[in-house]
């Protein structure tokens, strides 16, 4: 049975609808392989194992009586954990939540269950997914899959190694500004960022509300339109969800000819390793023998988009992180000495240093004074943003560029709090725009996997995932795991 585990969604669908095996048996073989290499990857913090075996009992139940089934129905998912799930501890990787228990659950995480998903347990992340490491969690640091000696990026660090380490088909992560997609690429693994308000924010532990977006992680293009399937569409309990048709995410052509794919020049300048701009423009060479039309163009205002992002996210994050108080829920002080001395040790004992610095950028920049000249100017960069994008659009399909500037660094190697955020240089205009993107493995750098990343209009998610698939299918990418 073990030879089944690095088999991908539609595999496993067959497999199960066949009766070749059942529900329970391909979660068992899941919580298998984790209980084998989870001490070397610490992809999770909190493993429901019951919980689990009981959905799977379920799936196998309804598929005897002959029940109807969503295509994720008995397959072993992967959460990361700042999505509330009922009953099941919910830190978003900090101490200042660590013996919170939600009441309730995240619409994604919901659908899911209606799905039939069976759900292996909450991964680990950047605390409040404030980072591209996850070196930033409050409780560990997950090891990529590649080189345990190296991070796998962040901050949905532990949903992306799961994966790529084969202890869940699937997962889901959040990216405020690269935080699927970055990880996707130093894992080896395909992780879509769907439009804003393409997915339900609600039950997402916020840490940019104009810039979080829940997405998938998965072996192939199709396991991620597979699970976006489930997870897409209007929530009345989001007031940023968009109220729009949701299409069949793998009813795609197979075919890309006459796709029109623009290259900015800005995406392969300074800091991306020209090994990685190799492999970006090899895979562009591919897609123009698939028929595409690749041509080179610009995004002039993409240079501004760190800079803004850096206002634009600690600001939000100073608004929405004040609720964590030490007096509704989560971490408390023993150390009582009035209402403000209360919320001021609470915070203090229950945020790390990266969240600290990030409420205190966002605080300065939103106070009396400095509105103006700094995030409002922020917010005008933004606009330009999000133009460069919108005329770039009335020419190509698609953009292609690097996913991230360099493949996984090694652990403690970015002591510097400024080359650490230049690690989604690639990846934060997009967030900024509110548009889809889709990173895709498109080769090996020193043994490393690198990533394509491929940039849609606004709620058309269906072309990256037409483009990216011909990709996959044309190179035979999905062949190659890491052996662990």
């Amino acid at each position: 049975m073990s030879e089944l585990l690095p088999i991908d969604v539609q595999t496993a669908c067959a497999l199960l609808k066949s009766k070749k095996i059942s529900a329970v048996e391909l979660t068992q073989l899941t919580l298998d392989r984790i209980e084998n290499v989870e001490a070397r990857i610490g992809a999770f913090l909190t493993l429901t194992h019951d919980l689990a075996l009981k959905q799977a009992q379920k799936v196998d139940e309804r598929r005897r009586n002959g029940d109807a089934l969503s295509p994720m129905a008995g397959i072993p998912i992967a959460l990361k954990d700042n999505l509330c799930t009922t009953g099941t501890k919910t830190t978003a990787g900090s101490k200042i939540l660590h013996n919170f228990i939600p009441p309730y659950d995240a619409t994604v995480v919901s659908k899911l269950r209606e799905a039939g998903a069976v759900f292996v347990g909450k991964t680990n992340l950047d605390e409040f997914a404030m980072g591209s490491s996850t070196e930033n969690s409050g409780f560990q640091t997950t090891k990529n899959p590649w080189d345990t000696q190296r991070v796998p990026g962040g901050s949905s660090g532990g949903s992306a190694a799961a994966v790529a380490a084969q202890e869940a088909l699937v997962s889901l992560g959040s990216d405020t500004g690269g935080s699927i997609r970055q990880p996707a690429s130093f894992c080896g693994v395909v992780g879509m960022k769907p439009t804003y308000g393409r997915v339900s924010r609600f039950g997402l532990i916020a840490y940019a509300s104009s810039l979080d977006q829940i997405g998938p992680f998965g072996k192939t293009v199709m396991d991620c339109a597979l699970l976006l399937n489930e997870i897409a569409g209007h929530d009345p309990s989001d007031s940023t969800s968009v109220e729009l048709p949701v299409p069949d995410f793998t009813a795609f052509p197979k075919e890309i000819k006459g796709i029109r794919i623009g290259i900015p020049n800005e995406y392969f300048g300074s800091g991306v390793m020209p090994e990685v701009a190799d492999r970006v423009r090899e895979a562009a060479k591919k897609l123009e023998e698939l028929g595409a039309i690749v041509e080179e163009c610009s995004l002039p205002y993409t240079n501004y988009a760190l800079a803004a992002y850096y206002i634009i996210a600690p600001a939000e994050c100073s608004s929405n992180l004040a609720r964590f108080d030490g007096v509704k829920y989560g971490h408390r002080t023993k150390e009582l000495s009035g209402h403000i001395g209360l919320i001021e040790k609470s915070r203090d004992e229950g945020f790390g240093a990266e969240v600290k610095q990030r409420i205190m950028i966002g605080t300065y920049a939103l106070s009396a004074g400095y509105y103006d000249a700094y995030y409002k100017r922020a917010q005008q960069a933004r606009t330009l943003i999000r133009r460069d994008f919108d005329r770039a659009f009335e020419k190509y399909d698609v953009l292609l560029t690097p996913t991230a500037p360099t493949p996984a660094f090694k652990i403690g190697e970015k002591a510097d709090p400024m080359e650490m955020k230049l690690a989604d240089i690639c990846t934060i205009p997009v967030n900024m725009a509110g548009l889809p993107g889709i990173s895709t493995p498109c080769g090996f750098v020193n043994g490393l996997p690198v990533g394509m990343q491929l940039i849609g209009k606004p709620f058309d998610e269906i072309t990256l995932f037409r483009v990216s698939s011909a990709y996959e299918e044309a190179t035979e990418r999905t062949a190659r795991f890491p052996v662990i």
